[in-house]
């Protein structure tokens, strides 16, 4: 695995520090790219330096949190080659590993403890992509990422 690259906005500080913690401790390799405090700041600009640090790299993985992490998986999403996906339980993070391939986190600092959070950074890590009847439908989100970002439409039929 590449590295971990995380960022939050001020509601998601006090979730980032501790998952940035047990993460290293673990031995991985963190990238942390701020915010910094519990200073308010605006989302996006967090969320797009780890989705340019992710998307040209599929062995990196990225972590967002925000207050609801809604947020965070809106402004990921924008930009092609993120499957950015937001979860509240380990088994909604082991199932986008595994079905998704996602390649970033989404989280919500408000809305989940940090033991949770932990138990779902950690499923969402160590489950691997299934494949097969899976790679239908990332093939479908590619297709409509390559219209979606050219100036066609996308028609699924």
């Amino acid at each position: 695995m590449g590295t971990i690259f995380i960022g939050n906005d001020h509601g998601g500080y006090t979730l980032k520090e501790a998952l940035v913690a047990h993460l290293r401790e673990k031995g991985y390799t963190v990238d942390d790219v701020g915010s910094y405090s519990e200073d308010i700041v605006r989302y996006p600009y967090y969320a797009a330096k780890v989705v340019q640090a992710v998307a040209p790299n599929p062995e990196n993985r990225g972590i967002l949190i925000c207050s609801t992490g809604i947020g965070m998986s809106i402004i990921a999403n924008k930009y092609k080659g993120i499957r950015a996906a937001l979860c509240y339980s380990t088994y909604q993070a082991r199932m986008t590993a595994a079905h998704n391939k996602s390649n970033i986190l989404c989280l919500g600092g408000r809305c989940i403890g940090i033991f949770e959070a932990i138990d779902m950074v950690d499923a969402w890590l160590q489950t691997p992509y299934e494949g097969g009847r899976h790679d239908i439908s990332l093939g479908l989100i590619d297709e409509a990422e390559n219209v979606n970002f050219s100036a066609e439409q996308w028609n699924p039929d």
